[in-house]
């Protein structure tokens, strides 16, 4: 999953999404040649979303 939908899921800005993966908080990997795309595994954002009690259900997108 790409920052900008997380971001939606979660109704938050781009940058608070960075700011949780450059803090550990939310596992991350690059994809691409050069600095490439940041991209978030299914799993890792639904351990997130556990970690901190927010029900899926709560996200403005589907999972």
């Amino acid at each position: 999953m790409g920052v900008r939908f997380i971001a939606t899921a979660l109704r938050v800005d781009q940058t608070t999404v960075y700011r949780e993966i450059k803090s550990g908080r939310l596992p991350s990997y690059r994809v691409g040649s050069g600095r490439g795309t940041i991209r978030v595994s299914r799993a890792a954002f639904k351990q997130y979303l556990d970690d901190r009690g927010i029900p899926a259900s709560e996200l403005a997108v589907a999972l």
